[in-house]
C-alpha cells in the first residue's frame, strides 16, 4: 500500500520501507506508517502522510497517454449509477485511471487496452491503486473478443475510449443486462455522433451526448469571477440505455 507524503508544494508516493532522498534530506519511510502520522527526513524536514484518493491517482499514476479527466469519471459515475459490485467492460484502458477509480468504488472491471506496453504500465497502475484484485487489463482489441464477451456472463457499464467504440456500441444489447448503460467518451464531436447513431440503430434507450466543460472560479478582494484562463473543454461523453 502506497500513501501521499506531504509538505507545502511537494507530494510524494511512498511505500512503507522506501527511502527518499531530496533536498529537504533522506525520508526512511517506517514500515508501519499510516495516514495522519507525521514523519521526518534526517534534516528534521516534516511530512504528513494521507490516504491515496481518486485525484490522486490522477496526478501519480504514470501517464501513457491522456487519461479521461477526473470531471469525466464524475459525470460517467453519476450519469450511470454505478455502484459497489457492477460488473464493467472497459476499452482503451492507457493509463488506467477510469479503472482505477471504478475498481475503488467496487465495481469488478475487465479492461482491454491493444498496446502491449501499455497494458503493462496499467496492471503496475493498479496495483499502485490498491485494485489488482478487482480489476483484470487485458491486452488486445475489445473488437476482436465480441464474440466470446456477448456469449458470456452481462455486463452493468459498458465503459468505452477508443476509435471505434461505435462497433462495440452496436453490440452493447448482447453485452449489457437489462437496464445497463454504455458510456463513450470521446475527444471529437463525429465520434460522439457515431456512437449515438450506433446506440439508436441498435435499439438503445435515450442516447445522449454530454459535452464537459469547467470553469475555475478566481475569488479575489475585489470580487469573484469565472477564470479567464481557457474554457476547461475534455471531452464528449455518450451515454445510451438498454432497455
Amino acid at each position: 500500500m502506497s500513501y501521499l507524503f506531504v509538505r507545502e508544494d511537494r507530494e510524494y508516493l511512498l511505500a512503507p520501507g522506501d527511502t527518499l532522498e531530496s533536498d529537504l534530506g533522506i525520508l526512511e519511510v517506517p514500515e508501519d506508517v499510516e495516514p495522519g502520522d507525521t514523519v521526518e527526513t534526517h534534516l528534521d524536514t516534516e511530512f504528513r502522510v494521507r490516504k491515496l484518493r481518486g485525484p490522486d491517482l490522477f496526478n501519480h499514476l504514470e501517464r501513457t497517454g491522456a487519461p479521461m479527466m477526473p470531471r469525466d469519471i464524475g459525470l460517467v459515475v453519476g450519469q450511470t449509477g454505478l455502484q459497489s459490485g457492477d460488473r464493467v467492460l472497459d476499452a482503451g484502458t492507457g493509463t488506467g485511471v477510469l479503472s482505477a477509480y471504478l475498481g475503488r468504488i467496487g465495481a469488478r472491471v475487465t479492461t482491454y487496452e491493444a498496446d502491449a506496453d501499455f497494458a503493462d504500465v496499467a496492471r503496475e497502475n493498479m496495483a499502485l491503486a490498491g485494485v489488482e484484485e478487482a480489476v483484470e487489463v487485458r491486452h488486445g482489441d475489445v473488437t476482436d473478443e465480441l464474440p466470446t464477451l456477448t456469449e458470456g456472463e452481462r455486463f452493468d457499464v459498458l465503459t468505452l475510449d477508443t476509435a471505434d467504440a461505435a462497433a462495440v456500441v452496436e453490440r452493447a444489447p448482447d453485452l449489457l443486462v437489462s437496464g445497463g448503460y454504455v458510456a463513450v467518451y470521446s475527444p471529437f464531436v463525429e465520434q460522439a455522433r457515431e456512437a449515438v447513431e450506433a446506440a439508436r440503430a441498435a435499439g438503445l434507450e435515450d442516447p445522449e451526448t454530454l459535452e464537459t466543460i469547467q470553469r475555475e472560479m478566481d475569488v479575489g478582494d475585489r470580487g469573484t469571477r469565472p477564470s479567464t484562463r481557457g474554457v476547461g473543454h475534455t471531452g464528449y461523453l455518450t451515454f445510451a440505455r438498454r432497455e
